[in-house]
């Protein structure tokens, strides 16, 4: 069945309902991606994950199935819906939570499409059923489990049919405790391993196990967290595998608000990293990249560089790329205007980036990526082997002199340019700035000097129990210049370093914590224990 939107001209649409799975936007299948940004009108489920909604296409309809009258493109009836936009001709996509049948959206949507006599089809989704428990480290079948029974909390159920196999029970709607009774009064071994898990497969995935009969006791710290609504319980003698096999919640930084500061268009790669690490990166724009007041030494530079008046271009930053990318679109150039150049560049984000324009770097610092460190391997301008002495640098409105006099004193003569202006951005908003200040973060991980200053300056300084990670030296130094503890320094001056030496950090704190026999070791949590043990 074809989802192009070349669909629209038949008389009739279509509607094809598409698993978004438990949480995780990652686990969306490539089929559901593909009818989603494919389709006309896209109804999603009010808990189905904003990216995965971002996928639509800007020309889509999008609708939400909540009640919550607020919320943009709210509906109540999501079948109605998806009848009426196909009967206009448009390719509807109904995107559920889950999967459409194991978790029932099919059976009770379904037939109203069926009777329409519409165009209807299915793509599956990772169930709630299976993904949680995965991501929990419980295996339903294996050494321990040979009877797994899924069971929809909300319908009449004899638990008595239910005492030997794995239970795996949705639609708790926060009602566990008279689930939990019920087994037990109809006959189910108190002693049952029992896990609660809230949030699954997001990384605000919190997971609560022990025995049937302790349940009161387990379910105090997950509803301290706040609704149970969306629970999954697994009760059964496999949940005790989640001693060895819990892998998802065991990530080094499982958990962790990270404050990322950066330019708009640059936190992509560093969130994506710690991200996988299992932190929640919260990005807060703190620089604003904006072209030069003046552009005519950009002008004059890009002339210069087709005219041959240079040896040497050096990049520093992916910014400083694309500067002088967008000057070589304006004027009909590519990057053939730099054949014959010698190109050097700071960071593997800014190879990284010369490479997209299909040029590959001569030149990248060894060592320490930064100023001092490709002046280290700079060569000394020598008259009879160099036949142009001048190098070209874009760079922000704000770098430091030390490339320029470095370059100078090797006997090259520099065109130091002004390529971009860096701009403080606007300030986060109240609830963001609150959360800095009063410890509600448990990273910040500083990328440059500027992010430093900057965010400081629209956000406040960061409270003194969340952790301060700097990408190089001279980020710590403006970092300890304005009161902030480094507690991690990257050893390489990457984004990748730095979310490496974090997620190293978060570890050990894990570890030491659990050797200490204790069960916080977030910086944010540890801060609301001490708060709540005063009181």
């Amino acid at each position: 069945m074809t989802t192009a939107r070349s669909t629209k001209k038949t008389i009739m649409g279509s509607v094809t309902f598409i698993g978004a799975g438990p949480g995780d936007p990652g686990l969306l299948t490539v089929r559901a991606a593909d009818v989603i940004s494919a389709a006309d009108v896209v109804i999603a489920d009010a808990a189905v994950p904003a990216p995965i909604i971002a996928r639509a296409h800007a020309d889509a309809r999008v609708l939400i199935v909540t009640s919550d009258k607020e919320v943009e493109g709210a509906i109540d009836d999501g079948a109605k819906a998806a009848v009426e936009a196909a009967k206009t001709g448009a390719v509807v996509a109904r995107v559920v939570v889950g999967d459409p049948v194991t978790d029932g959206v099919l059976a009770v949507e379904g037939p109203t499409v069926a009777k329409a006599k519409l165009p209807m089809e299915v793509v599956p989704g990772v169930a709630r059923a299976t993904g949680i428990p995965s991501y929990v480290g419980i295996p339903l079948l294996g050494a321990k489990s040979h009877d797994v029974h899924v069971l929809d909390a909300t319908t009449g159920l004899n638990w008595t049919d239910h005492l030997t196999a794995t239970l795996v029970i949705l639609n708790t709607a926060g009602a566990i405790d008279g689930i939990v009774a019920s087994l037990l009064s109809a006959g189910r071994n108190p002693g049952s391993p029992i896990s609660v898990t809230v949030r699954g497969t997001t990384t605000d995935q919190r997971t609560a196990v022990g025995a049937l009969d302790g349940f009161a006791e387990l379910a105090k710290p997950l509803s301290a967290m706040g609704d149970l609504t969306d629970a999954v319980v697994v009760v059964g003698d496999a949940v005790s595998a989640r001693d060895k096999l819990s892998w998802f919640e065991t990530k080094p930084l499982f958990g962790w608000r990270v404050l990322v500061p950066r330019t708009r268009d640059q936190a992509g790669i560093l969130s994506d990293q710690l991200v996988s690490s299992g932190a929640i990166p919260v990005e807060v724009p703190t620089i604003s990249v904006e072209p030069p007041r003046t552009p005519q030494q950009m002008e004059r530079a890009v002339h210069g560089l087709v005219s041959g008046r240079y040896q040497w271009v050096a990049f520093t930053s992916a910014n400083a790329v694309k500067a002088v990318r967008e000057k070589f679109e304006e004027y009909g150039l590519d990057a053939r205007a730099l054949a014959g150049l010698k190109v050097a560049a700071i960071g593997e984000s800014t190879a990284e980036a010369l490479i997209a324009f299909g040029v590959r770097p001569d030149l990248i610092p060894a060592g320490e990526q930064s100023s001092v460190g490709l002046l280290a391997d700079w060569p000394d301008y020598d008259d009879l082997l160099d036949p142009i002495n001048r190098v070209f640098l874009p760079r922000a409105d704000i770098a430091t002199e030390t490339l320029v006099e470095g370059l100078t004193k090797l006997g090259w003569e520099v065109d130091d340019v002004t390529a971009y202006r860096t701009v403080r951005a606007a300030p986060p908003p109240a609830h963001t700035r609150e959360q800095i200040k009063t410890g509600g973060f448990d990273a910040v991980v500083f990328t440059s000097s500027s992010t430093v200053r900057n965010l400081i300056g629209i956000a406040g300084k960061p409270h003194a129990t969340t952790v301060v990670a700097c990408i190089g030296p001279a980020t710590a130094e403006t970092a300890t210049e304005h009161g902030l503890r480094i507690d991690v320094l990257a050893p390489e001056a990457t984004v990748e370093s730095l979310a490496e030496a974090l997620a190293e950090f978060g570890d050990k704190q894990r570890q030491d914590a659990i050797d200490a026999g204790e069960t916080v070791w977030r910086p944010s949590e540890k801060r609301n224990a001490a708060r709540r043990k005063s009181k």
